[in-house]
């Protein structure tokens, strides 16, 4: 069984939620009434955000790797 670090495991997360803001915002697209875009901002974008923030805290959290 391969280790995986904890910033491996929050990239991991940052991605799963970009991938699923992403399919609700493709989703969204296809719906055609007005709850549709509160669905798009509030959901897709709320998951978007969260994965954004994810990821940039994983990598600027990352202990010094370089040295």
């Amino acid at each position: 069984m391969m280790s995986t670090s904890r910033t491996e495991k929050r990239i991991r997360f940052a991605g799963i939620c970009l991938a699923i803001g992403l399919v609700i915002e493709a989703l969204c697209l296809l719906w055609a009434t007005p709850i549709a875009f509160i669905v798009f901002v509030a959901m897709g974008g709320l998951l978007m955000l969260i994965g954004l923030v994810v990821y940039l805290y994983a990598t600027v959290s990352d202990p010094v790797a370089g040295d």
